[in-house]
């Protein structure tokens, strides 16, 4: 896979593009505004349909992929705030945060040396297994009175690409939950709420699509 020039600590939109298009993902919206660019796409887990994940370039520091992993928490009780919490435990190589209006939202951070086609694809099956792994638990969330609608025989549209990470995500792809051991994977200091709310072409206020 490409990645960036290990003499060349930075990354290029070109560079993303370029990555997207080798795992086959087509951005729904692109925007670019004082030097941070941002791409939007919608993606099928197995489970989990239509998640809007964004990817940002900061092109010297990191690429963030988020998604908005639910609508606003509307109750008040520390239950949900403690799930996140113990969903941060559980998946320790992504991260859960709330948004200023309220929002869930899950985010997987990749130093810009390290960025590559590769490590993008990663971060996006982790997002879309995770949310797969946690289809019930967030159906509170999702739906009204957590009740999942009927999706028929809808299959997913990114099932090759899941295929492809499926194997380095046996704790979200395999058929039980099993703790991630070995080496901590590399991350990077980045104040991602204030490189999501820089990101350009999303607003705070856009709704979740799943």
């Amino acid at each position: 896979m490409s990645s960036v020039d290990p003499g060349d600590a930075s990354s290029r939109p070109a560079d993303v593009e370029r990555w997207l298009a080798e795992l086959g993902l087509e951005p729904v919206e692109r925007a670019e505004r004082d030097g941070i660019a941002s791409w939007d796409l919608v993606l099928d887990g197995r489970r989990r349909f239509d998640l809007r994940v964004t990817v940002i370039l900061d092109p010297s520091l990191a690429v963030i992929v988020w998604a908005h992993f639910a609508p606003p928490i509307s109750d008040m009780f520390r239950k949900s705030y403690r799930r996140l919490l113990r969903w941060n435990d559980e998946f320790p190589f992504a991260k859960f945060s709330v948004s200023d209006d309220e929002r869930p939202v899950l985010a997987v951070e990749l130093p810009i040396a390290e960025a590559s086609a590769d490590s993008l694809g990663l971060a996006l099956a982790r997002i879309l297994g995770m949310a797969d792994r946690l289809f019930e638990e967030s159906a509170g969330w999702l739906w009204l009175g957590g009740r999942i609608p009927d999706q028929g025989d809808r299959t997913s549209r990114n099932e090759a690409f899941l295929a492809r990470y499926e194997a380095a995500l046996p704790e979200l792809f395999g058929p039980e939950v099993v703790g991630e051991s070995g080496e901590a994977e590399g991350r990077v200091a980045v104040d991602v709420a204030g490189l999501i709310a820089a990101a350009p072409g999303r607003d705070a206020t856009d709704e979740d699509d799943a």
